[in-house]
């Protein structure tokens, strides 16, 4: 690191678990944030604050005035940008030193998995239960650590699915693709605000703790937050030894 870099990241190499190894670490990280809405948006705005070195923001829509209420990446001068234009600026303003490559597509097939294979870690801030499947499988094929957020109405949840080990379960252990599962989007169902900015928070807290190496993750645990009660719950998830996507991964 040099001396700006000392200066600007003190506060972390101020606190033992992390060090100047655990910036390191982090400015030497590939993250991929898939989703640049309203968990996307606190989510890569921490992990560029906080100096990963390099942010992958994906999402192939455009910024709409609905947007404003929750998606803090996007301004009102950002109405019909590209999200990840208008996500790119605002992060390197808060961060000219981070590097920040836009994706302007909806990544599936070898897209995904090609950028999946070259990440740390990767956040999914999407909306829609498809996306999120396609995501894990990726994440299973190469072993990669997964955070995994939602928001809706006043509910918010957030996971970890840290695929390096054996006895990790994944997103299909816990919700099987294919489920009958009720998809509520936002733009029908309405959502709190701030909410979005708790769970996003959260996610970037747990993809930080990943990289460095530090404290507990929530792999293994669902993290529930009753955003109108301000009660969060955990729940303990277990790996499906008959999980079609994860069973036959190796140990």
């Amino acid at each position: 690191m040099n001396d700006d870099q000392l200066l600007r990241y003190s506060r972390h190499i101020l606190l033992p678990e992390i060090g100047v190894e655990g910036q390191e670490a982090i400015l030497a990280s590939r993250v991929l944030v898939i989703g640049a809405g309203g968990l996307g948006s606190p989510a890569a705005m921490y992990l560029a604050a906080a100096g990963v070195g390099t942010v992958v923001l994906c999402d192939g829509d455009t910024v709409d005035l609905t947007n404003l209420q929750r998606q803090i990446l996007h301004t009102a001068e950002g109405v019909g940008r590209l999200k990840v234009e208008s996500g790119r600026d605002t992060l390197l303003r808060l961060n000219p030193q981070a590097r920040i490559e836009p994706l302007a597509v909806r990544l599936d097939g070898a897209a995904l998995d090609e950028q999946v294979a070259a990440a740390d870690l990767v956040l999914d801030c999407s909306d829609n239960f498809a996306t999120r499947h396609a995501i894990n499988r990726a994440c299973v094929r190469f072993r990669k650590p997964l955070v995994s957020g939602a928001a809706i109405r006043f509910d918010g949840q957030v996971s970890v699915f840290d695929l390096r080990q054996s006895d990790s379960p994944c997103y299909h252990c816990l919700f099987p693709e294919g489920q009958d599962v009720d998809e509520v989007r936002c733009a029908v169902m309405g959502v709190f605000a701030p909410l979005t900015g708790i769970i996003g928070a959260t996610q970037a807290a747990e993809a930080l703790k990943l990289l460095i190496g530090c404290g507990t993750s929530l792999d293994g645990r669902l993290l529930l937050l009753d955003g109108l009660a301000m009660e969060w719950r955990s729940v303990l998830l277990g790996r499906d030894p008959a999980c079609e996507v994860c069973a036959g991964r190796d140990d």
